[in-house]
């Protein structure tokens, strides 16, 4: 009998840990931002009148038109705003 609840035990502490399994490998991505990168080109979170992000050759959109997104021009960033700003602005 000792030995049935011992089995009982550890099958459902082995099931726990099972279930647990993907909340510990799985971890979401994080967001990196490029600081430096962003104070040297003054990149603003506003537009600069009618330059935005989203207008910018440098500019890598996210997944919908309102999703941060990527720059060329600031390495190692991902949250780029598509109504931000910075001095790298470009069109040509």
């Amino acid at each position: 009998m000792d030995t049935n609840l011992n089995r009982r035990r550890f099958l459902q502490t082995a099931s726990v840990a099972l279930a647990l399994i993907p909340l510990v490998v799985i971890r979401p991505a994080r967001a990196n931002t490029n600081a430096p990168a962003r104070a040297q080109l003054k990149y603003q979170n506003t537009p600069n009148n009618e330059m935005s992000c989203a207008s910018c050759l440098e500019f890598i959109p996210g997944k919908s038109a309102k999703d941060l997104g990527g720059c060329k021009v600031i390495p190692d960033d991902d949250e780029i705003a598509p109504n931000a700003y910075c001095t790298s602005w470009n069109t040509m």
